[in-house]
């Protein structure tokens, strides 16, 4: 069906509430990295779908902090810049009955650009009584916000999806085709292979250590037969992170490039032969010209 109509639009929300999740689960492919740890979407990333006569860009923001670093600057920075020039913007939020300080400050803007919003209660299927799910929609209710629409769902089962696409389908409009067919993010391939690589870091190391890394592909070579060559550098900032990176006889970085390496080859469809480093640089996060050379450009 040829496309005729486009909807931006922004999914917001205080970290871990699931955006990432919903984003795959409506693009159909893991493009955004999901974990359970906040601050793991550093970046905006775009999801496109195309559904009959219909572009959505679903743009995936950092979840709402305070910053501590120029990269937490930076992050914050996004989320607001993200909620311009967008259709609609959809809040997600958990089914807890109070509203937080992340989502009040996030409606405050939503309110100052005067766009369309959506409430969007994820983690359904973690609910157990209808009564809990009135008494979060009565929470929500009373700040007084102007919802177009208040959407039960779960990013997990899927629950809710069609009536959510129903609803973002109608701040649609008519222009041109912003992505090609087939294209599902906006995010270059050694930028997809990257974030899976730090994803995997954020779910085998502990604490504070994957926040404290930055992950570049420094080769992204093809080769005839579609067999795909990655050269992986991991920057940390401390020689005790790199150890620990590293693991015991190499047992940890092992296991890091195999998960990533597994879910690359899912993404590219082909082959991948993955080397890994793991190099210190200190203070990297709050080294502007660093944090630009790694994709997080300011303008």
């Amino acid at each position: 069906m040829h496309i005729t109509k486009t909807a931006m639009i922004t999914v917001c929300g205080r970290p871990n509430v699931g955006k990432s999740s919903l984003t795959n689960a409506l693009v159909g492919e893991k493009i955004a990295i999901v974990s359970n740890k906040p601050q793991t979407t550093r970046n905006r990333i775009y999801g496109v779908v195309n559904r009959g006569d219909t572009q959505f860009v679903l743009l995936d923001t950092p979840g709402l902090h305070k910053p501590r670093s120029r990269l937490g600057d930076y992050m914050v920075k996004v989320v607001r810049e993200s909620l311009a020039d967008v259709e609609a913007a959809l809040l997600l939020v958990e089914p807890i009955a109070h509203v937080g300080e992340p989502e009040k400050v996030l409606l405050q803007r939503i309110a100052e650009e005067k766009i369309p919003a959506v409430l969007c209660i994820n983690k359904i299927d973690t609910v157990e009584k209808k009564d809990d799910l009135l008494a979060v929609i009565a929470a929500y209710s009373e700040t007084g916000a102007a919802f177009d629409a208040i959407i039960p769902i779960s990013a997990r089962t899927g629950d809710g999806l069609e009536e959510l696409m129903a609803q973002l389908a109608k701040y649609a409009q008519e222009g041109p085709q912003l992505f090609p067919d087939g294209m599902t993010t906006d995010q270059p391939d050694a930028q997809i292979c990257a974030e899976i690589v730090r994803e995997k870091m954020l779910r085998c190391l502990d604490k504070e250590i994957p926040h404290g890394t930055a992950v570049e592909v420094t080769r992204f070579t093809e080769r005839d037969s579609g067999i795909i060559d990655l050269d992986v550098t991991i920057y940390c900032e401390k020689a005790s992170h790199k150890g620990i990176i590293i693991g015991k006889h190499g047992d940890m970085i092992k296991r890091i490039s195999t998960l990533a390496r597994k879910d690359i080859e899912r993404f590219m469809g082909t082959q991948v032969y993955m080397e890994t480093w793991v190099k210190v640089k200190e203070n990297w996060r709050d080294n502007v010209n660093f944090i630009r050379s790694q994709g997080y450009n300011e303008q």
